[in-house]
């Protein structure tokens, strides 16, 4: 079973172990670029992809169902976060802190930001997806590692609540 993450008439499978991933180093992006609200709620959304609390094979989501902006601007500006977040995962920021190399990541990665290029995000008006609203965005940051989280609603980061290999 794996996770499916769309995009217009793109879309990226990903194993749990990709999608783990995925979310991660796109978390360790995010969490270093945030400055908006809309990337606070950017950054819900991919806490809300974290399969060791939502289970395996069950997260996912697909860009028509994120609230883009309600202008313009306001969309062309959150989808540059979106790309910018990815371009600098891409530089393997932080990647060291996952205390392996993941061998798929750039490719994962690639497919995503190609898919997040193609897209042209649509008014918020029609909109029906689970994006966090403002009042839901991830403003906790872990004090270990200066990730942003779902605290205080979950135990910690992704790297805190990260089971231990034995």
């Amino acid at each position: 079973m794996g996770n499916v993450f769309g995009g217009g008439d793109k879309s990226l499978y990903l194993s749990n172990s990709g999608t783990e991933v995925f979310i991660d180093l796109l978390m360790l992006a995010v969490s270093d670029l945030a400055d908006d609200v809309w990337d606070y709620r950017f950054a819900a959304l991919l806490t809300l992809q974290d399969q060791n609390v939502m289970g395996r094979g069950a997260v996912g989501f697909d860009l028509q169902d994120i609230a883009w902006g309600t202008t313009p601007r306001g969309r062309a500006r959150s989808k540059d976060f979106v790309l910018r977040a990815t371009t600098l995962a891409l530089s393997r920021h932080r990647w060291s802190e996952l205390g392996y190399d993941p061998p798929f990541a750039r490719d994962h990665l690639y497919q995503f930001k190609a898919m997040v290029e193609s897209f042209a995000p649509a008014d918020d008006i029609h909109l029906v997806g689970d994006f966090p609203g403002p009042d839901e965005r991830a403003m906790a940051s872990c004090s270990q590692h200066q990730i942003l989280s779902a605290l205080p609603y979950w135990e910690g980061c992704f790297l805190c609540t990260k089971p231990r290999q034995s």
